[in-house]
């Protein structure tokens, strides 16, 4: 039999390209700031993760360059061999502080969080519960695991508990449910509350994956636990420092057992070089941040609320968000993409997103609020939807 072994690599890629599923991309000429250069063009960002602007900010910027002179370039290792710095540790430290856990373990990102200590929580005989929604990291995490699985509809508490109910009566050895905390395509919340208290009746661990939430919801900032008032009864907390905190980095916060069987049991945490020592300094930094200048969270929230608010009023679909995350939904792939080009012509970098990221015919412009930018950025941005949502025929 003859075979081209690449072909498919050009034909699949031209399919999404046809069918506007085609990831294209920008290039960002300097930092991640609220006004920044892509593609040689001075744009308002309204697409960055880079919730707080603490990407940008002086002491976690010195922070690093200084952690650069005393303990080098990069870690040399593993954490496990030689890449174990007293940088990593002061970081677990401070964050179990900041989210009042018994301890903390810092990964490399948060992908590997979720790919490495899903697999490691259950096996063969076990089940987990997820839902519908939860995050491709996730899905990919549960992927490689030998459990049985089921899925519950959307944030549907009751549909949750039959599924445990089921479970339960199927006598597994465990029972692991997860869910993401803020959703990344809608910008919704998880019930956390219910979530946390229907995992305790049935014995099932509990574990929220909050990478939007951390430094955005809860009490300053401390995310999901702190949220929904059930720090000490949420099993797994994962987080990420790539987004709010404004570093890299993923997350896990719980009691000291999670910890201890973490890092001898994920292989994404034992088998990756350790954060370098500018990371770590920058997380420790970005915590004292957090816990000494809230202004940061309430500047994102008072945009947030104005952005939401006017943008809503024009007629967009903005679907149930309740967080920085505002999606304006478009429709079709190829419109949002349009409005997309149209945006950036005006001065305003915002992506879309198409499937296979959300449904076929629920393509949006996913909009992330930022603490950095001024109400004149706001109007700007909102006067350049409003037109383009107009001339598209979206409003």
């Amino acid at each position: 039999m003859t075979r081209n072994p690449n072909a498919f690599l050009k034909e699949e890629y031209q399919d999404l390209v046809e069918k506007g599923f085609n990831w294209q991309l920008r290039t960002l000429e300097g930092p991640s700031a609220p006004v920044c250069k892509v593609d040689g063009k001075e744009v308002i960002m309204l697409c960055s993760n880079n919730y707080l602007n603490l990407s940008n900010h002086p002491k976690i910027k010195e922070a690093s360059k200084r952690a650069i002179d005393s303990h080098g370039a990069g870690s040399g290792s593993v954490r496990a061999i030689a890449g174990n710095m007293d940088l990593h540790f002061e970081a677990e430290r401070r964050l179990a502080k900041f989210k009042g856990t018994e301890a903390t373990l810092i990964y490399q990102t948060g992908f590997a969080v979720n790919q490495g200590l899903i697999p490691q929580l259950v096996g063969k005989g076990d089940i987990i519960i997820s839902d519908e929604l939860n995050h491709g990291s996730i899905i990919d995490g549960v992927r490689l695991t030998k459990a049985d699985r089921a899925v519950y509809a959307h944030s549907d508490m009751s549909e949750l508990e039959k599924a445990l109910q089921d479970a339960d009566a199927k006598n597994y050895r465990r029972i692991l449910v997860i869910t993401d905390g803020v959703f990344s395509m809608d910008g919704d919340i998880a019930k956390g509350g219910d979530f946390v208290k229907l995992c305790q009746e049935y014995g099932a661990m509990s574990y929220i994956d909050d990478a939007h939430g951390e430094g955005v919801i809860g009490p300053d900032g401390r995310g999901m636990a702190a949220h929904f008032g059930v720090e000490g009864k949420l099993d797994v907390e994962m987080g990420t420092f790539s987004k709010a905190f404004g570093v890299v980095g993923g997350l896990v916060a719980g009691s000291q057992d999670l910890v201890n069987y973490a890092y001898n049991k994920s292989r994404s945490w034992l088998l990756s070089g350790s954060a370098p020592p500018a990371t770590a300094a920058a997380q420790i930094a970005a915590i004292d941040v957090l816990e000494t200048e809230p202004e940061h969270v309430q500047n994102l929230w008072k945009n947030t609320d104005y952005f939401k608010k006017e943008i809503q009023s024009m007629g967009f679909d903005t679907g149930n968000s309740e967080t920085p995350i505002t999606p304006v939904i478009c429709g079709e792939s190829h419109t949002a993409k349009e409005l997309s080009n149209f945006l950036y012509d005006q001065g305003i970098f915002a992506l879309p997103i198409v499937f296979p990221m959300v449904a076929r015919d629920k393509a949006r412009i996913r909009t992330m609020m930022n603490a950095g930018l001024t109400r004149e950025h706001l109007d700007k941005a909102l006067a350049a939807f409003e037109k383009g949502g107009k001339d598209l025929k979206i409003l």
